[in-house]
């Protein structure tokens, strides 16, 4: 950021007047000059970009709490904390006697079923047939025969719904991995009664064979930009070593409570080197897309009222209020009806009024 500099002296004069009645010499004016130097500069546009760093914490790519869809007791468990699951791997298995019992009688119902449908069919048939002659069978016994077949037809398929939602819910008795992951909780033993209406998962598997790096981004930087689609990253477990993530998605709006976006990185963690978790410092390079002023941060005034710089402008100081964007060290971003070109004093205060007016001296451009 280049500064142009220049001296501004605040003119005080005070003047004296003597005046004498009737003396027949003119009265004399004596007039002081004190002058106070601060140091200006022009205003000029310039990129606006920083390195931050912010908390941020791994989790793993997929999470399943692992809850029983059916009341029963644990028969026997397959897996343990810390091993590696394939989707669709048997964990766990439970045991529902009477679940069994009602499975089994649903499927004798079948039969019974089965046998009074293909009965009243044959019926049916027999007396279709020999309705074709005439005067043989009253229409009335036909449409009864044919009642009856129908009845027993749906008979038939409210056993085999039954039926095969038993079914389903003996195979809710056999507990399986929903994707590959690995087993970070057990919560069950054998013997366990598991109930519907658990609040304690059975089992918890994650996926982290890619974990997600969340970093809450505050409100004053959610619209800048990534300098470059990945960032460093560093663990607590491990300070010194630098890992890299890629930016996938962002939240899109602000968690209310702390007013932050949330930013989402995925990193690749096939050698399960790092752990869901775990606490990071993310590092980031933001800037943004459009040049922005930038100001010493002595050139900021701010009190219980009101944050602004000083301007000059015809000669006279003007208050001009600004807010605050991204500080960079030696200086900061600043937003307001500023133009490029204007004049700042340097180091602005509160005690020079506006309209004070002010006397520029022109020095050298450094």
């Amino acid at each position: 950021m280049k500064l142009l500099y220049s001296t501004i002296g605040i003119a005080l004069s005070s003047f004296t007047f003597l005046a004498g009645c009737r003396h027949t010499d003119n009265s004399k004016t004596e007039t002081t000059d004190r002058m106070d130097t601060v140091a200006v500069f022009t205003l000029q546009k310039d990129t606006v970009n920083k390195q931050l760093s912010f908390p941020a914490e791994l989790i793993p790519l997929e999470r399943a709490q692992i809850f029983a869809k059916v009341s029963g007791y644990v028969k026997n468990i397959k897996v343990d904390i810390g091993d590696r699951v394939s989707k669709g791997q048997l964990l766990a298995v439970l045991e529902a006697p009477e679940m069994v019992a009602n499975y089994a009688q649903a499927s004798a119902d079948i039969e019974m079923s089965r046998s009074k449908y293909r009965a009243s069919l044959d019926a049916y048939k027999r007396i279709l047939n020999a309705s074709r002659v005439d005067g043989t069978v009253a229409a009335g016994e036909l449409e009864k025969a044919k009642n009856q077949m129908q009845a027993d037809s749906a008979s038939l398929n409210a056993s085999r719904s039954k039926t095969n939602a038993y079914a389903q819910l003996k195979d809710y008795l056999m507990i399986r991995a929903p994707f590959s992951g690995i087993v970070t909780q057990r919560n069950i033993d054998p013997g366990t009664l598991i109930g519907t209406d658990n609040t304690t998962p059975m089992l918890v598997v994650e996926n982290i064979h890619t974990l997600r790096l969340r970093v809450p981004i505050p409100e004053a930087y959610t619209a800048t930009n990534l300098e470059t689609p990945s960032i460093d990253f560093t663990v607590d477990a491990q300070p010194d070593v630098t890992y890299k993530a890629k930016l996938a998605r962002k939240a899109g709006a602000l968690n209310l409570s702390n007013r932050t976006e949330i930013w989402e990185f995925l990193y690749p963690n096939g050698d399960n080197q790092l752990k869901s978790g775990m606490l990071a410092t993310a590092i980031l390079k933001l800037g943004r897309k459009a040049s922005g002023f930038q100001v010493p941060p002595a050139a900021v005034v701010t009190n219980q009222e009101k944050r602004f710089v000083i301007r000059l402008r015809n000669g006279k100081a003007e208050w001009v209020d600004v807010r605050n964007g991204i500080s960079m060290g030696d200086g900061i971003e600043i937003f307001g009806p500023l133009s490029e070109g204007d004049t700042l004093l340097a180091r602005a205060t509160d005690e020079i009024k506006p309209g004070t007016a002010l006397v520029s001296k022109q020095l050298k451009q450094e």
